[in-house]
């Protein structure tokens, strides 16, 4: 699939931003601790999502969706291995495994898959498993877990990274038992206090949600809940700094359940002229100026997911700009690209790039290398002078719902093509 561009719009009009999809995963994961049934409202029409309603059927989990509404009752689970072919498309099919361990003592599963940004290791989840007492054996990719169900006792675990997954597998692998956990050194992600909230209403006795410490008190059982998921952060910022670009002003609506500081004030400093008004936001026609650094970090930071956009923004604003991400080693090499397409950027290393604006950027046909670089050739897209063609499109709509659809709306020249 491809994306064919023409830019030079100016961006206007309103759009409704869609359900995080980090969520997505470890609330399903949750929905796994009942046999009761559990609706999740507002979950993004995805091919991720997909794949982790595939997983659930191959479990033998009966599973409706229905728009952005997902029913999920996991009164039988048939196995304990989670299917090698759809691990492997996913990175997110990993917060199964602390679900399936509290569900069933057990669970076979395979390296996970996703985005090649960077060495993605699964170290701190094994750890924090054994810690809460459970054996493990692997074979190549393959690994074989399991743990006491019956234990008791407190628990004391300090994470070596605050990896947003493995709090999550921890999170989902506590809340059932007679134990005390206290995990400390926690990610504070909205998905991380989505699924914290998601399974308080289940029953789940958390304290400390959104902080980088929570102490959970196992329970004996959870009942089935209806649960809203909170906006795509990454998305509202992607959308912004489209508007901002191209000289438009937009609305952003069905802003709910996430906290943008961090990703506003970011976007302010380049200039961007911001207003919220109730449950939305306005992007105003702005004047860019770059600033001296932007850094990625953990939640409450900027986050990695959106400096290659961000990037994006910095060819457009005045000055110069340093983009840094620690986190992965891979996110700044999708800049050949943008080179390409006539922007400034001086790779210093993998982490870091410098971009010089603003620089008019030109057309062209392009790779997709993963979802967010992919998002951010659109954006580069759209601020564009001609015709650019963004092949491999279907990497963007695992992470971005309704792109087409959501630019045309608000004035962009954009249509959808087969390979």
């Amino acid at each position: 699939m491809r994306y064919i561009i023409n830019g030079g719009k100016k961006l206007k009009g309103s759009i409704k931003v869609s359900g995080n999809k980090n969520s997505v995963f470890p609330c399903i994961g949750a929905a796994l601790l009942t046999e009761d049934e559990v609706t999740l409202e507002n979950v993004s029409n995805l091919k991720d999502t997909e794949i982790l309603i595939q997983i659930l059927q191959k479990l033998g989990v009966k599973v409706q969706k229905e728009s952005s509404t997902l029913k999920i009752k996991a009164s039988n689970i048939h196995h304990s291995t989670l299917p090698e072919d759809l691990m492997v498309k996913l990175r997110g099919s990993l917060v199964l495994v602390g679900a399936m361990l509290a569900r069933a003592g057990k669970v076979n599963f395979y390296h996970p898959g996703g985005d090649i940004i960077g060495k993605r290791s699964i170290e701190t989840h094994l750890e924090g498993f054994k810690a809460l007492g459970a054996s493990f054996k692997k074979s190549n990719s393959k690994y074989s877990l399991s743990i006491p169900q019956v234990s008791s006792g407190d628990y004391h675990i300090f994470l070596r990274e605050a990896s947003v997954t493995a709090t999550e597998n921890l999170i989902l692998v506590s809340v059932l038992g007679q134990r005390q956990v206290i995990l400390e050194n926690c990610a504070k992600e909205p998905h991380v206090v989505d699924l914290c909230n998601m399974l308080s209403q289940m029953g789940a006795r958390i304290e400390g949600t959104g902080t980088e410490t929570l102490i959970i008190t196992g329970v004996t059982k959870l009942s089935g809940t209806s649960f809203m998921i909170g906006a795509d952060h990454i998305e509202i910022g992607t959308y912004i700094v489209a508007s901002a670009i191209t000289g438009g002003e937009i609305k952003i609506e069905g802003l709910r359940g996430v906290c943008l500081d961090p990703i506003l004030r970011p976007l302010q400093s380049f200039g961007i002229k911001l207003e919220n008004i109730g449950s939305s936001i306005v992007v105003y026609p702005s004047k860019l100026k770059s600033v001296s650094a932007l850094i990625t970090n953990i939640w409450p930071g900027f986050p990695t997911d959106l400096m290659s956009v961000a990037i994006v923004l910095a060819t457009q604003a005045k000055g110069i700009t340093l983009c840094h991400d620690w986190m992965y080693e891979g996110r700044m090499f999708f800049t050949d690209k943008l080179i390409k397409m006539g922007a400034k950027i001086t790779l210093a290393d993998p982490h870091r790039v410098l971009v010089y604006g603003p620089n008019r950027l030109r057309g062209r046909a392009l790779e997709t290398p993963d979802i967010r670089a992919g998002m951010a050739l659109v954006v580069a897209a759209l601020v564009s002078k001609g015709e650019s063609v963004i092949n491999q499109a279907e990497l963007i709509e695992r992470g971005y719902e309704g792109v087409v659809e959501k630019l045309k709306a608000l004035g962009a020249d954009i249509s959808r093509a087969e390979a």
